[in-house]
């Protein structure tokens, strides 16, 4: 059965059962997308260097019963971040928001399944409303897909002027101990007018068979609100994502988003953010470090619709042994846009011969009073310095790793919630053998 058959039978079954009448016809409108689109190959620009089409000749399970779920708190106790005790909870097994493993712990905020909001009298206009946009920056296949299959995702809402007493701990686990598994969790984040709310979002891999998560993840961000996002991506060699992820900022607000990618075999980050109002502030930061055959790509977007808005981007990566990175990073500066301030930088360490990058900042700007900038560098470990510290008695190894530490120190810094920064602190330690 060929991939496109496949995925439309299983689509059948899905709207076959009772559903919103707007998730509906997102639904049929993503499939009928994805039906002409097709899953990207390198012809397609924005995955020239990214090849997943091979993965969905693979033999995936993918199920729309969500009884089939039966992880247990055990099996997911090895992999909980430090304080986890204190955080709301938010869990989706091979795609589906699992209410048993989830708890809310915040009075400020709400946590429901996609589809009870979209029938609740409080939230149906504000899912109508956010659902669905990261459509306009990914008129492709993969994309199409997860909106096609939104099933039991989860929506978040940040109540006005308040902010969350307790950070939100996202954890998207694949159960690939008995089959390859390919899941897609959706999510809808809405931070209210004044409202502020931290998110820590990780990946994980049960199992040895292999796993293909396909996440979108849209945020709408309000007026005066601040909204952050850290992503941790650690997960196993066995793994393959593509992670979408759709900042709108429709108000003046700040939102922060750190993407911190250190094992899977396969990452593809999408990153978008979108200044729709005056005064608006979006931060990029990024460190990702790969080795052995491991692939990571991110693709950013920052789009100023708006005048007088601010963007910062850093991402940094070091790539050893046969690791391929990828850097894509657009910034939009629409006609009406003026005094933008955006700021753009990547910078790559190689440690191998076979380990290789691909890079490509890029600047689109209709308006003419704007300061922006955009540059990126690929290079070696400063020799100088190796050799500094190796006259002082340092060993090769100990020297590498601690000018490795220092190159990814100005990202890790921008982590602000702070058990989370040291967690992030020691992942990025043992990955450089300190």
């Amino acid at each position: 059965m060929d991939t496109i058959t496949y995925f439309k039978k299983r689509f059948e079954e899905l709207q076959a059962h009772p559903v919103d009448g707007h998730i509906k016809s997102m639904r049929d409108s993503a499939f009928a997308e994805f039906s002409q689109t097709g899953i990207p190959t390198v012809k397609h620009e924005e995955w020239k260097y990214t090849r997943i089409n091979d993965f969905f000749s693979k033999d995936y399970h993918f199920s729309t019963d969500i009884k089939e779920q039966q992880l247990t708190a055990q099996d997911l106790a090895p992999f909980q971040i430090p304080g986890h005790e204190d955080a709301n909870l938010v869990v989706f097994v091979n795609g589906h928001f699992n209410r048993e493993l989830s708890h809310t712990r915040s009075e400020e905020l709400e946590i429901l399944s996609l589809q009870e909001a979209a029938g609740h009298e409080k939230y149906a206009s504000i899912v109508k409303e956010h659902l669905g946009h990261s459509a306009d920056y990914h008129r492709d296949g993969v994309n199409a897909l997860n909106t096609a299959f939104i099933q039991e995702g989860v929506f978040v809402h940040v109540f006005r002027s308040k902010e969350a007493s307790h950070p939100i701990y996202l954890y998207n686990v694949t159960d690939a101990r008995r089959g390859n598994i390919f899941a897609q969790p959706r999510c809808l984040i809405h931070v209210a007018e004044n409202a502020k709310v931290q998110i820590v979002e990780t990946y994980i891999t049960l199992g040895a068979d292999e796993s293909f998560t396909n996440q979108v993840i849209e945020v709408a961000v309000e007026q005066d609100a601040i909204f952050d996002l850290y992503k941790i991506q650690n997960d196993a060699p066995n793994s393959k994502l593509v992670s979408t992820t759709h900042v709108h900022q429709t108000g003046k607000s700040i939102a922060n988003v750190v993407t911190v990618s250190l094992n899977g075999g396969l990452i593809r980050n999408n990153l978008n953010m979108v200044m729709s109002a005056e005064y608006c502030e979006a931060n990029l930061f990024g460190l990702y470090l790969g080795d052995q055959h491991s692939h990571m790509d991110n693709h950013t977007v920052v789009d100023n619709r708006k005048p007088n808005c601010l963007s910062n981007e850093l991402y940094k990566g070091v790539l050893n042994g046969n690791a391929t990175g990828v850097f894509n990073g657009k910034i939009f500066v629409r006609q009406d846009a003026q005094k933008t301030n955006a700021y753009q930088s990547n910078r790559n360490i190689l440690l191998s011969d076979n380990a290789s990058v691909n890079t490509k900042p890029q600047l689109e700007i209709f308006a003419d009073d704007v300061k922006c900038s955009h540059g990126c560098t690929v290079g070696r470990l400063d020799e100088e310095a190796l050799f500094y510290m190796r006259s002082r008695g340092i060993s090769e190894k100990a020297a590498t790793a601690l000018l490795l530490h220092g190159f990814a120190q100005d990202i890790l810094e921008k982590i602000q919630h702070v058990t989370t920064r040291e967690f992030v602190e020691q992942l990025v330690a043992d990955k450089l053998h300190l």
